[in-house]
């Protein structure tokens, strides 16, 4: 049977180009490896700084967080992605901004299912992961230099 997942989507900003709920619940689903409650939350760069400060110690805020609560079954956690940081680095890259929105969806999924690029053999594994599963979405290798 295929792991399900129960998504909730939070938008705390306002903006004409964001994902819509149906886009970050297809992301999401292709990184679904087992049962799964997650709150998705977009983020302004106050919110985002807070979060990493509180919880990472690192004061400014990132493009992904991911908060994982305990090893139930469904596991529990929430993601976090701020929205000027996301966007940002698309334009930055060179990417498409959907494409890179895809990753960091997946990218965040994949870490609340306990993977992790703490060293370079984890960096790999999830890396090649990442990219087998948004190329099924149809999104080119996010780390490859844009074209």
């Amino acid at each position: 049977m295929s792991p399900k997942l129960s998504l909730t989507v939070q938008y705390a900003v306002e903006s004409d180009d964001l994902p819509t709920r149906p886009q970050l619940r297809r992301w999401a689903r292709a990184a679904l490896e087992r049962d799964c409650t997650v709150t998705l939350r977009l983020v302004d760069a106050d919110e985002g700084r807070a979060l990493n400060a509180s919880f990472r110690g690192k004061d400014y805020a990132t493009n992904v967080l991911t908060f994982t609560y305990g090893e139930a079954d469904p596991l529990e956690g929430d993601i976090a992605l701020c929205v000027p940081i996301v966007v940002g680095e698309a334009q930055t890259q060179g990417k498409p901004t959907e494409a890179h929105w895809a990753h960091l969806v997946v990218h965040g999924m994949l870490h609340l299912q306990g993977h992790d690029h703490e060293d370079d053999a984890e960096a790999r594994e999830m890396e090649a992961r990442e990219t087998q599963i948004l190329g099924r979405l149809g999104y080119p290798d996010p780390y490859l230099p844009a074209a």
